[in-house]
């Protein structure tokens, strides 16, 4: 049986297709190529919690996301991008995937000028990463962990670390990608640890729903890019599977509740245009509410 294709699917249809023979309009392409899509955009919110311990108020956790290197978002502009992340003094720095739009399309050269520009990011308190689905695709997962763990980057495949700070910690964990990796949430935090700040990274933001079922206070998730292109009537026209329910910004979920932020992030893919939808870092400052 024929799934039902709604009026707005089917406009939104309609919509990509065009977009992609003709660009957003003669008037805009320049502005959606080559304007926007470089535009950055740096995004602060702070994040409220009993059980941020004291020790961490004022902590920072810097998020970059989705560079999609090779598709629209060049090496060089990642080197550009250095200086807006280390002017922000982070005390954490995580990337939570798709580093390159297709690993098997990146030369040696090109990685070794990313592991040069990664490592020169500055962070007290380490810098992690995870997996997205781009980074599995391509035959890419050894080579982007190679580069990653060369740029000073530790991954979390479902795995948690504690972060400590003046005798008091809180907890980070990484997922597996949900599409092409194997995640395992049931297996990051332990009994004795729910009580704690649990902190998630995981690359797709639908994956939330389920990750209301563990303690977890805060999931930060890209994938989506904020549907790069948005359009009145039509909303967002780029939209991946698990990146549709949650696009952008902030959630709310569940009852502990899990805090979830959708960063936009840095590239594009599929198609080449940003439209109303300027890249984005994330700088979330942690608060103790107790």
């Amino acid at each position: 049986m024929s799934k039902k294709v709604s009026r707005r699917s089917f406009l939104k249809r309609i919509t990509v297709g065009s977009l992609g023979v003709v660009g957003l309009s003669y008037g805009g392409y320049y502005y959606a190529h080559e304007v926007e899509p470089r535009w950055l955009n740096v995004i602060h919110s702070t994040v409220q919690s009993k059980r941020i311990p004291q020790a961490f108020n004022d902590f920072k956790i810097l998020q970059i996301t989705d560079t999609h290197i090779g598709f629209q978002y060049s090496v060089s502009d990642l080197g550009k991008l250095i200086n807006a992340v280390n002017n922000q003094k982070p005390d954490l720095v995580v990337f939570t995937g798709d580093l390159t739009d297709d690993p098997s399309k990146m030369d040696e050269s090109a990685y070794l000028d990313i592991i040069e520009i990664l490592s020169r990011i500055e962070a007290p308190k380490g810098k992690f990463w995870i997996y997205g689905n781009h980074d599995h695709g391509g035959y890419g997962t050894q080579q982007i962990r190679k580069v990653m763990d060369e740029s000073g980057f530790t991954l979390l495949m479902n795995e948690t670390t504690q972060i400590s700070l003046n005798e008091d910690y809180i907890n980070l964990s990484g997922l597996d990608d949900i599409l092409l990796g194997r995640p395992e949430p049931s297996a990051l935090i332990p009994d004795e640890e729910q009580e704690r700040f649990n902190v998630l990274l995981c690359h797709e933001p639908d994956f939330a729903e389920e990750i209301t079922n563990y303690p977890f206070d805060l999931q930060l998730s890209g994938h989506s890019h904020g549907g790069q292109i948005q359009l009145p009537f039509l909303g967002y026209i780029v939209t991946p599977n698990l990146g549709q329910e949650y696009v952008e910004g902030y959630y709310e979920l569940g009852t502990r509740p899990l805090n979830l932020y959708v960063s936009r992030g840095l590239g594009t893919t599929r198609l080449p245009f940003r439209f109303l939808c300027r890249p984005e870092i994330n700088v979330y400052t942690l608060q103790s509410s107790m």
